[in-house]
């Protein structure tokens, strides 16, 4: 994509980036790399950006198979997208664990007996645990809706709009141990409109996340298949 680029499309839909958004750096594509990437994916929720990862692995825009879908929440609807595409997971139930530590551990074992190369925090709403981080140091990585630094933390979007911000949008970035400190990827700016509540900006926050998500993890993936260590 470059600066003339006025319209991107995602799963065949067509987004108008003058309306919706900005990306940055302006020049994002996905990469090329071989071979493919294999991903865990770690979840607690509705699974929407979950769902646009295994559509941009069927429309051959990421090179890239889900060795395995983890939930904290058994009742998580990421649950449902798995079974209706036919992706391996599995509930790890943080009430089940003694600690914190504890509950790192399983994942970690998990995603190592599967050889997962690349994690991707789509909507997990644990904070990753030193164990996890130091086993995949610039190869974890999370999307949160905001434009980082700004409105780190949980519900960061009613942040912005309490804040009165003509600007905010998402970001996907490598895990380190403070929260929604890690170096950035890559960032999409959404415009905050007069009319706006929660709700209508939400969903057009997930729509530029469902663009950049797999945007970034074919970066770190080719990353990874050379050896370049992206992360500060």
């Amino acid at each position: 994509m470059n600066q003339d680029n006025k319209k991107y499309m995602e799963n065949n839909i067509s987004y108008d980036l003058n309306e919706h958004c900005l990306i940055s750096p302006l020049d994002s594509e996905s990469p090329l790399f071989e071979p493919k990437i294999r991903l865990g994916v770690l979840a607690s929720g509705n699974g929407s950006n979950f769902e646009y990862i295994i559509k941009s692995i069927q429309n051959n825009q990421l090179n890239a198979e889900i060795s395995i879908l983890i939930v904290n929440n058994p009742h998580c609807l990421a649950i449902k997208k798995a079974i209706k595409y036919n992706i391996p997971y599995v509930i790890i139930n943080h009430r089940d664990c003694q600690s914190r530590l504890e509950h790192d551990m399983l994942v970690l074992k998990k995603l190592e007996d599967l050889s997962v190369e690349l994690i991707v925090m789509a909507g997990w709403m644990r904070i990753a645990g030193e164990e996890l981080i130091n086993r995949y140091i610039n190869r974890l990585i999370n999307i949160h809706p905001s434009l980082l630094p700004s409105f780190k933390g949980i519900d960061a979007i009613q942040q912005a709009i309490d804040e009165r911000v003509t600007i905010t949008g998402c970001t996907v970035h490598y895990v380190q141990k403070e929260v929604d400190s890690g170096s950035i990827i890559i960032q999409a700016a959404v415009p905050i409109q007069e009319n706006d509540n929660k709700d209508t900006l939400t969903k057009r926050i997930q729509q530029m996340e469902h663009i950049i998500l797999p945007l970034a993890i074919a970066k770190v993936a080719m990353n990874i298949r050379t050896g370049f260590r992206g992360n500060k």
